[in-house]
């Protein structure tokens, strides 16, 4: 029998940082809830179903710095994403 995957362990973080979608120049505000090694759980200003399926998040506004991320459930301003 398998065993059952083990989620990363998550630390709170309540850090701002910012959001570009694919191919854009213009940053977003969010604010990261909470972070692992696999993803982060960030809540936006606007409603997070608009979100593409592909992300690029980072700490500073520069937009050439960050990870790429999938999102990978939307709920009201919240989304949860996995970095690639």
């Amino acid at each position: 029998m398998p065993q059952p995957k083990k989620r990363a362990a998550r630390k709170l973080l309540s850090q701002h940082a910012w959001i570009t979608l694919e191919g854009g120049f213009a940053a977003r505000h969010c604010l990261v809830q909470d972070i692992s090694a696999s993803g982060a759980r960030i809540t936006m200003d606007d409603d997070a179903s608009q979100l593409p399926g592909v992300i690029r998040m980072a700490f500073a506004r520069d937009a050439r710095t960050g990870r790429s991320c999938q999102v990978v459930w939307r709920r009201g301003k919240s989304a949860g994403v996995r970095f690639l």
